[in-house]
């Protein structure tokens, strides 16, 4: 069941975009997110990371948080974002989690967050819905 694994949500956001998904992820999965600045129990199997894409690139303290990482207390982590353009965090995310030694899952949750006239009120309740949907298959299929 959901409660034997060791779920954290952490997420980094600029404009609450990405808090918005990462407290629905958490309350859909009966833990709390926080902050990249709250550290992580001894052990954790799977770690929701959120994230956003800036000017076309992750922001450097979701990096030194991936670089901080001990990969040995990880099992998986698993990526979601928002941005308002095309790009996702996940491929940028992917890549720094896999150069520490980090097992990714496969699946991301991504969609659009609202910046300045763009995409305003998202992520929405439909982005909402299906982010909790995502987090719990994915604890169903880890």
């Amino acid at each position: 069941t959901m409660n034997q694994k060791k779920v954290e949500v952490r997420y980094y956001t600029r404009t609450g975009n990405t808090k918005k998904l990462a407290d629905q992820i958490a309350g859909s999965i009966g833990c709390e997110a926080h902050t990249l600045d709250f550290p992580l129990p001894e052990k954790t199997d799977i770690l929701f990371l959120g994230a956003s894409i800036y000017g076309a690139n992750i922001d450097k303290n979701i990096k030194d948080y991936i670089h901080s990482l001990d990969p040995a207390k990880i099992g998986k982590v698993v990526v979601f974002s928002t941005s308002a353009l095309v790009e996702r965090a996940f491929p940028e995310i992917k890549k720094h989690l896999v150069a520490r030694g980090i097992s990714v899952a496969s699946d991301d949750f991504y969609c659009r967050g609202q910046f300045t006239l763009l995409h305003r009120g998202r992520p929405n309740s439909q982005d909402l819905i299906d982010a909790n949907k995502f987090a719990v298959k994915i604890l169903k299929e880890n």
